[in-house]
């Protein structure tokens, strides 16, 4: 959620978080789900209210959203009653859904240090339970890793089972559809679970009137996954191959149409790409989940099954707002609290579709493509006042570049935006299909540099790395929301070759209220923000604000400091850098940012002009080569030595002041 970071810091202690809570009795029984297996019917959906309520306790006392995992419980429950974990291997494809598993295996008491320093990630992490076979954040990645360890129980002869359990949202991305392709042809045995929340695989149940997961599917469904139903298909195809090709051919074309008709939601697709297809079946039913999930894993040779759920995330997350709204007005507190201090902060995100919003009304040309896991509140607003200019492609970044290079073939000017992390997804078309092209997309990298509570899975610690050394593109980034208005102008006027830019996420400290409507920047040109005649910061983006901090507190010593806005990465304004180094002996370079970024191309144009061979000692101040694990951002931060305190102790040092350094860092 959007500004939150400055509640992340004042949560509840345990003894607080742990009172006024509904009573959960079947769950206060598990500890691990092994407690689990011998739970009846009645138990079972006892524990499933238990954890519903205890998600719904924890979201309202965390501000967290868990609404996934409120979709999913039956079927968390389901699964770790049939399978045997850890022993077998249950992969998430998204860290969203996994808070029911994380409560049942041993993580409940831990559950209020979510996406906090040093406690739970919210996101499967091999490191933090055994329970978690593979790192789950992104999606689309648990199938192929899943099949992965298929093969390799295989090889060294073992019998685990292995369990994969994907969204609709994953069903997007090109890699789910590699690895079922691939599972169907190496026909390993595994289960892929299909939690579908009704959002992208419902087209064809609202063209027809059969669109409840009613009676007649359930049977079907527990037919599907029967044991006699399965090996009566396997003779039948066995005896049709050997009556000869027509009649095989009779008897395929017979199957099809079964397949069709017990399973009208997908499963010929699913079925063509080598996976026997069971479904769909009541992801709430708890009673269907377990039966067809047991038969599933009685089956002494299957190759890949894939087991299509249905469950109902916006009614589940509708009937808890509803039940959240009770409990604040029996508290006294109201929704409509329109104090300043109860509102949203102004974000990055925010100015930036303001200013989108400005150019798009004033050049018709503009057309914005989204793609990556969801979009912030702004991007709606947009959406809405330019819904023939808005395509969000969902968790389809690869598509997303390549369709922002065709539109801009056909004449249009596409904003492409999509968060740091995810663009790696989608690196080889912004190579091939765009750079190499020379063709004009403008790159907007939302989520830029550290990301708080979310962690190393969501943080932007490379773009400015693999963007920058692209031959064609040019690499810029604002260092406040003024800045970031005149880089979508410039953007905006680019239309000669790709341009991308990136922003943070969260707030903007101090909003200015000058900004106005966009003015494009001379390319490659930064600029000079103070001036100082002892040491030189040059900052890349963000970064100019924390390079303006140790500015302050450095003249409190005495030490008069220039601090510089790069602007741009690429092309880098080498008068500006030739100019600091020639009025200064020290100069340090900052970017929130890894190795071979920013400060790689000033120490490359450094040592070809000959400056390092002079007086200049050159120190450059980038991101650790070490995931930085979840926190709130100032810690990440600090973590990662980017505050201004670290700037400018790195400068004390430079100038052979330690004591003070180490003074000033206590």
């Amino acid at each position: 959620m959007q500004g939150s970071s400055s509640r992340i810091c004042s949560f509840p202690g345990v003894g607080d978080f742990f009172t006024e809570k509904r009573p959960t009795p079947m769950l206060d029984t598990v500890e691990n789900p092994m407690h689990l297996k011998n739970l009846s019917s009645k138990e079972l959906k006892q524990l499933s209210e238990d954890v519903r309520s205890e998600l719904s306790f924890i979201m309202s006392k965390t501000q967290k959203s868990m609404t996934a995992s409120l979709a999913v419980v039956e079927l968390t429950i389901a699964i770790h009653h049939i399978f045997h974990a850890p022993m077998d291997k249950i992969l998430w494809d998204s860290g969203l859904q996994t808070y029911a598993h994380k409560i049942l295996t041993g993580r409940r008491s831990l559950m209020h240090t979510l996406r906090e320093k040093d406690g739970l990630s919210s996101d499967t992490s091999r490191s933090e339970s055994e329970f978690d076979p593979f790192g789950a954040a992104h999606g689309c990645n648990s199938i192929s890793a899943g099949l992965g360890m298929a093969v390799a129980r295989d090889i060294k002869g073992k019998r685990d089972r292995i369990v994969t359990v994907i969204n609709n949202g994953t069903t997007m991305t090109g890699q789910v559809y590699e690895a079922m392709s691939n599972a169907g042809y190496l026909d390993s045995d595994m289960v892929v679970i299909l939690n579908d929340s009704r959002h992208s695989l419902n087209l064809k149940l609202e063209e027809t009137p059969k669109t409840s997961i009613n009676a007649l599917s359930s049977t079907l469904s527990k037919l599907q996954s029967s044991k006699l139903f399965r090996r009566l298909r396997q003779f039948a195809k066995k005896l049709a191959k050997r009556l000869g090709k027509g009649m095989y051919e009779w008897a395929a074309k017979v199957d099809e149409y079964a397949r069709g008709m017990m399973g009208p939601t997908g499963s010929t697709l699913f079925e063509e790409l080598g996976l026997y297809y069971i479904g769909p079946v009541d992801g709430h039913n708890i009673d269907d989940l377990i039966c067809v999930l047991r038969e599933v894993a009685s089956l002494d040779s299957t190759g890949p099954v894939l087991v299509h759920v249905i469950t109902k995330e916006e009614q589940i997350v509708q009937k808890y707002q509803k039940s959240e709204m009770m409990t604040k007005k029996q508290e006294g507190s109201s929704d409509s609290d329109s104090s300043p201090s109860c509102r949203r902060p102004q974000t990055y995100s925010d100015c930036f579709v303001d200013a989108l919003a400005m150019e798009a009304q004033r050049d018709k040309d503009i057309v914005v493509i989204h793609a990556g896991m969801g979009m912030e509140p702004a991007l709606h607003l947009f959406q809405e006042k330019f819904p023939d200019k808005f395509f969000d492609v969902g968790m389809a970044e690869q598509h997303a570049v390549t369709f922002s290079a065709g539109l801009s073939c056909g004449g249009l000017k596409p904003f492409c935006i999509i968060p740091s992390a995810f663009l790696q997804r989608g690196y080889d078309q912004v190579v091939h299909d765009v750079d190499r092209q020379k063709i004009p997309v403008r790159f907007v990298i939302s989520s830029a540099g550290l990301v708080g509570s979310d962690g190393p899975a969501h943080c932007g610690a490379f773009d400015i790395t693999f963007m920058s050394c692209l031959p064609n593109m040019i690499v810029m980034a604002p260092s406040d929301e003024v800045e970031l208005v005149h880089m979508v102008a410039t953007a905006s006027c680019i239309d000669d070759r790709p341009v991308c830019f990136r922003y943070p996420r969260g707030a903007i400290a101090q909003m200015s209220n000058s900004i106005c409507h966009g003015v494009p920047i001379e390319i490659g040109k930064g600029r000079v923000l103070a001036e100082g005649k002892d040491i030189a910061l040059l900052g890349y983006g963000a970064m100019v604000q924390n390079c303006l901090s140790a500015q302050s507190l450095l003249s409190k010593l005495g030490i008069e400091v220039t601090v510089a806005d790069a602007r741009f990465c690429k092309p880098l304004d080498i008068q500006l850098v030739r100019k600091l180094c020639d009025n200064h002996s020290f100069l340090i370079t900052v970017e929130e940012g890894t190795v071979g970024g920013f400060g790689s191309h000033v120490a490359q144009f450094l040592t070809l002009d000959g400056q390092l061979d002079g007086k200049i000692k050159w120190r450059p101040i980038v991101l650790p080569d070490q995931y930085i694990e979840h926190a709130s951002p100032k810690e990440q931060l600090a973590l990662a030595g980017l505050t201004g305190h670290h700037i400018a102790a790195t400068a004390l040092n430079l100038l052979g002041r330690t004591r003070e350094a180490l003074l000033l860092m206590c």
